[in-house]
């Protein structure tokens, strides 16, 4: 049995011989011994070391920030999660040095 990878984009439908390949492989059982075999402590160490780091890395800091009354009206017309959308512009804003130099009118290091 062999592994195969495909990448399919997001909206992007399957081709045929993709369909082909996941009709053939329903088809087949599964063997749990051989498809599944148990983890080792020292596996298991490892995938609760890579949990925690990843869990860290998602854990988000919480900061105040003071805004224009009007960017702030702006923001929250557009609903429950606007602060994540909040978010995401100054994401973008901070990965992108030249929008970011514009606004400031100082040069920022990249």
């Amino acid at each position: 049995m062999g592994i195969t990878r495909s990448t399919v984009r997001v909206g992007q439908k399957p081709t045929k011989e993709q369909l082909k390949q996941i009709r053939e492989i329903a088809k087949k059982p599964i063997h749990y011994t051989e498809d599944c075999p148990e983890s080792t402590p020292e596996a298991l160490a490892e995938f609760a070391a890579l949990a925690k780091e990843r869990r860290q890395r998602r854990t988000k800091p919480m900061i105040s920030l003071r805004l224009e009354p009007d960017a702030l009206m702006k923001y929250k017309a557009l609903g429950d999660g606007y602060t994540g959308i909040m978010a995401d512009v100054l994401n973008y804003v901070a990965n992108n040095p030249e929008i970011l130099s514009r606004a400031s009118g100082a040069a920022i290091a990249r």
